[in-house]
């Protein structure tokens, strides 16, 4: 299986498709896997490259703190791996924070930037909530951690599909586990993260992706980001919660796609 040595760490990647190169970069506790209903999708145009971040999937577990800015070189340091000069980014809520970080590091090496049901910055608000949460999973079992995930991510439409809840279900518990301690490292980082008043800087285009039933984070948070970016682009999913990417997948890949192609520089 391929694995690249990143910046300290040892990442798992996939690679699928050619054309011009789409870097994924996905959320809390969330592995490649988790690509799994837009890779067949995206590949068809995009040289779509997703990566399971460091403490999650088949990468390699940190040993102790860190933040999003390291995270960010991680995936920086995927891409030089790769040869990937410049790409088109895609972030979904945590690595929707990786992403702004990395364009505003590197912005000569981004084409365009998605940004899906994250965040510029949550503040004192957001480190309650990870602190609170922190909290609960010294103290949950695996199954319970991933029934909370499910609950926070999907609608009260999705709940009503018991073999789909089932289904959806067995596929987190079969994937690679992620040890409670790695999940709070994640957790802590994403929280502390504050770019909003640096977003005015960039200059590509970008599309923000939010859902209407988001409750891990609200799509206020997407206006808000999608104000602070200089020309943004903001799309609402309709009726769609944090996990818009499974559970409308359809959808989302087409609000994508269609970006990809509209916004792309000539």
């Amino acid at each position: 299986m391929p694995h690249a040595d990143c910046n300290g760490q040892r990442l798992y990647y996939e690679v699928h498709g050619e054309g011009e190169p789409l870097l994924c970069i996905h959320g809390l506790s969330a592995s490649t896997l988790g690509w799994l209903p837009q890779v067949p999708a995206w590949s068809q145009r995009h040289k779509t490259v997703v990566f399971d971040n460091r403490d999650v999937g088949q990468s390699s577990r940190a040993t102790g703190d860190y933040e999003i800015a390291d995270m960010r070189d991680d995936a920086l340091a995927l891409a030089e791996a790769l040869g990937l000069d410049t790409f088109h980014l895609l972030g979904l809520s945590m690595g929707g924070a990786i992403a702004q970080e990395l364009v505003l590091a590197a912005p000569e090496r981004v084409r365009t930037l998605t940004l899906c049901v994250t965040f510029g910055g949550g503040g004192a608000w957001g480190r309650t909530q990870g602190r609170l949460w922190s909290q609960r999973v010294a103290g949950m079992s695996r199954e319970d951690r991933i029934d909370e995930l499910m609950l926070l991510c999907f609608t009260e439409a999705f709940y009503e599909n018991a073999d789909q809840v089932a289904f959806v279900r067995q596929a987190l518990l079969a994937g690679p586990e992620q040890e409670p301690d790695a999940f709070v490292r994640q957790l802590l980082a994403t929280t502390w993260h504050e770019a909003r008043d640096r977003l005015a800087a960039l200059d590509l285009p970008v599309h923000v992706i939010g859902a209407e039933h988001d409750v891990l984070v609200p799509v206020w948070k997407s206006q808000e980001l999608a104000r602070l970016i200089p020309g943004a682009r903001l799309t609402v999913l309709e009726g769609a919660a944090h996990g818009a990417n499974l559970e409308l997948a359809e959808r989302f890949n087409a609000s994508v796609l269609e970006f990809l192609a509209a916004g792309a520089p000539a």
